[in-house]
Formats: structure tokens, sequence, C-alpha cells
């Protein structure tokens, strides 16, 4: 019996270079993430760049708001590429993005892609004068732009024209669908806009980020259907821990499922003293527990019951996962395909065997009144058991084995 495909055909969308990187296409989804260093301090900014392009973004997105942030943007280029880092950087602009990049020329070239949002770049006649000049500054030093709207900074005459036009319809749509439509309409007239004034159209990238998950998914379907932009997805203020991962990967998962999304962003609110680089590690799970990217080896692990009173298959499988991540980006440089490894760590009989058979290689722990002993499997096959006081180590020292063996080195 042949079942079909889990996953709908791609969206066909007009590709954008972005640095080094290629969004939209048939190139692979991006990850992308933002600082919230202040970017007038070069060197917070600089190493903030630096641990999430560790982590494994593919391009980060700086605040530049003041002309000493706009100032700084250049040296941070600077420092990063000393570093050995090319992680391209987007500058995101509301408000004076206009005056900043007339002012900073090296700003303007340091930069791999603007962000301009269209509901922040002034009212009336302004407007149309300060976007038109964002825009010249792209194409004059040949940059691509994020036309980025935001449901809580919407254009809001275009938001009263429609509501206006919508009230004398002799059955008038919804609000909140006149709101859809708004931040759908910003982001395609704008696209158009940038078109109209010598823009190419492998040189947008468009966004229309809502907070709430429903919200965003029909927007996005209908973005889906009405251009063929690269898009950029992010559920906006996603919130703290749990609930902005579960939220954002609600949201995106919808999506990407559909074949919609080019490059994603988690926007986590960072818990105290938390890492930065948790949003990054989120969106490459939700990449490759969808099977669409593979970016570092995954742990599978059962979540423990009445069978497995001891803690010690849990210590084991963090300890793994943390080895895995950190020693990934080396094993990136050596191994090829090595990121599509498996790994099992159980934590007893039922189904301990069965997942590390199906594991790359796995290690089944004993549970309550089973012999203290822990079989590890490699592709199927039991090869060692382990037993003692010993037995992280010696799972970890089979697991560097395994890969040194099973791997080719580039």
């Amino acid at each position: 019996m042949q079942f079909p495909s889990p996953f709908h055909s791609r969206r066909k969308s007009i590709p954008v270079k972005v640095g080094n990187v290629v969004v939209g296409g048939e190139a692979p989804v991006v990850v992308q993430s933002m600082t919230n260093t202040d970017t007038a301090d070069e060197i917070a900014t600089a190493v903030q760049i630096a641990e999430l392009a560790a982590a494994g973004s593919e391009m980060v997105r700086i605040t530049v708001n003041t002309a000493e942030a706009a100032a700084c943007v250049a040296g941070i280029k600077a420092r990063l590429k000393h570093m050995g880092i090319d992680v391209p950087l987007v500058g995101d602009f509301h408000f004076n993005g206009h005056k900043l990049l007339s002012q900073y020329p090296e700003c303007a070239q340091a930069l791999d892609k603007y962000r301009i949002n269209p509901g922040n770049v002034g009212r009336g006649k302004k407007r149309d004068e300060q976007f038109a000049t964002m825009i010249e500054f792209a194409i004059k030093y040949d940059k691509p732009v994020r036309i980025g709207v935001n449901w809580g900074s919407m254009d809001q005459e275009l938001l009263a024209h429609l509501m206006d036009a919508n009230a004398q319809q002799a059955e008038p749509d919804e609000p909140k669908d006149v709101m859809f439509e708004t931040v759908i309409r910003s982001a395609l007239d704008s696209a158009k806009q940038a078109e109209e004034l010598g823009l190419g159209k492998d040189k947008i990238i468009l966004s229309c980020k809502m907070s709430d998950v429903q919200d965003l998914v029909t927007v996005y379907r209908a973005m889906a259907e009405r251009c063929d932009y690269a898009l950029h997805l992010g559920l906006t203020e996603a919130g703290m821990g749990s609930k902005g991962i579960v939220a954002s990967t609600a949201a995106l998962a919808i999506l990407l499922h559909e074949g919609i999304g080019d490059t994603i962003r988690i926007s986590l609110t960072p818990e105290p003293g938390a890492a930065r680089t948790k949003e990054v590690i989120v969106a490459q799970e939700i990449l490759q527990t969808m099977g669409l990217r593979a970016f570092v080896p995954l742990v599978t692990a059962c979540p423990g019951c009445g069978r497995t009173s001891s803690s010690y298959f849990q210590e084991l499988a963090e300890r793994i996962q943390h080895y895995l991540r950190e020693q990934m980006p080396i094993w990136a440089q050596k191994y090829q395909g090595v990121e599509n490894m498996s790994v099992a760590v159980m934590g007893c009989v039922v189904n301990g065997p069965g997942e590390s058979k199906h594991a790359n290689i796995g290690i089944s722990l004993p549970g309550n009144g089973e012999k203290p002993v822990a079989p590890v499997y490699e592709d199927g096959e039991k090869t060692v058991t382990l037993k003692g006081d010993h037995i992280a180590e010696e799972f970890q020292q089979l697991l560097d084995q395994y890969i040194e063996r099973t791997y080719k080195q580039h």
C-alpha cells in the first residue's frame, strides 16, 4: 500500500539572495533571529550576533534606531569578519530609517538587507517620500528588502480607508476581515510601489506578522495565494517560555506543512538571564522534527513512568542531547550527514529495546526490578551491554566511535 506524502508541495516563490544566503525558490527554509542588545554597544552586539550564529542562526537582525546605532553597524560587521563570522545582517528600521540611511552610507553598505515596516515610515505624503528614499538606497547598494507588516503597527490610513469602503457595502465584511485585508494590502501595495521605483522582485521578501495563531495562518494562506514573493514567517510577540514555543510551533507548523514559508523567526521573550539563542534552537527543532531540515542529531527519550523511578535515564538523555549540540559545530566540519543521526536513550524494557533498534545508536537502561544492565544497539543490532557506574561515559565513547566509523569525513 502506498501513502501520500504528508507535505503539500512547496509554494513556488522568487528566490532572494541575502548576503551568502538564499531565501525562497528551492532553497531550504532559513532560520533567523534578532539581537536584543543596544546596537550602539558595538562589542556586546557583535558578541551576541556571534552567539546566535554559532547556535545556527543563518541571518541576524539588528535594531537600527538611532544615529549612534547606525554609526556602529559597519564596526559590528568588521568585528564579525575578524572573528571569521559571515552571517548576513539585517537592519531593522522604523520611523527614521530614511534619515539614517541617508546620513550613514557606511551603515547602508554594511547591512545585507533592510527591514521596512510600512506602518512606521510616516503618514500621507511623507510616507511615500520616506518609503521611496529607503527603497532608493536599497537599489543604490543592491540590497534586498523585507517589507514587514505587523498588525500592531498597521497603516492606519489604509485601515480607515478600507473600513469606510466596507461600511458602504450592502453586506459589510466582519471588521476582523477588514483588518486582515489591511495587513495584506499594506504588504502587497508597498511591494508594488517598491517595484515601480525600480527594486526587482528578486530583492523583495514579505511578512505579515500577527500575534494570534489562527489569524497568522489565515493571513499567510491568503498572502501565499496572492503573490509569489518570498515569505518570512513569525508569530509576533509570541510570549515567554512554553507558551511562546507552543504558540509559534502551532502556527508555523501548519503553514510549513502546507508548503508556505521561506524563512522563519521564533519571537520568544527571553526569561531573565536566559540565552537569546533559545529562539534559534526552537526554530531548528520545528524544522527538524517536521522533517524539513536537519541541524543536529536528535535524541529520542521516553517520558518516564512508574517503571522508571530512577532519574538516571533523564540525566543521561539530557547529557547526551547537550553533548550532541555542543559537538555539532565540530562534527559539521568533519563528518558528512551526521546531523541526520538518531539517538535513543530509553528508561526500561517496555519500549527501550525497540526504540533503540530503530535509532542509529541507542541505549536501553534498566527500569525498576530489571537486571542492572544496559544493552546498546547500533543500526538495529545489539553490540554491547553496559553495566556498572560509568555507563554514561562509556555510552558517550561508543557514540563518538559510531560517528567516526559511520560518517564520511569532508
